[in-house]
């Protein structure tokens, strides 16, 4: 089911966008741009909302998956990426950027898990 909602939000975005959608963390860039433009003209509708939400959060999550060798998990009822150890949140995070928070981005938001990973794998009270 999810890997259907990620190629149907790549498909989507090139057939409506005209971008690449291509797995790679790069490619999260291009996705930021379209929940851009998806917002360019006010807040979503609920049900466009909803529908990228799906789409946007699946796409993210398989990107990290596929990135970092992660996995699908259920964490307290929603659906969650764990890498390390290490629980992500794509469909928060998407809901985040599609309702026009300020300063979240999908890219950003898979940038971090590696620092977040690392940070967690330190032995307290070492230096960064």
């Amino acid at each position: 089911m999810l890997d259907r909602l990620a190629a149907e939000c790549a498909r989507l975005v090139a057939a409506d966008h005209g971008r690449r959608l291509d797995g790679s963390l790069a490619s999260l860039v291009e996705l930021d741009e379209v929940c851009l433009a998806l917002l360019a003209d006010g807040p979503l509708a609920e049900d466009r909302l909803r529908l990228w939400w799906r789409l946007v959060g699946a796409y993210t999550g398989r990107v990290l998956v596929q990135a970092y060798g992660g996995t699908w998990i259920d964490h307290e009822g929603s659906l969650a990426v764990e890498v390390s150890g290490v629980k992500a949140f794509p469909f928060s995070t998407a809901h985040r950027v599609l309702s026009g928070e300020e300063g979240k981005s999908l890219a950003s938001f898979g940038r971090a898990l590696p620092v977040i990973i690392d940070r967690q794998s330190r032995v307290p009270g070492t230096p960064d």
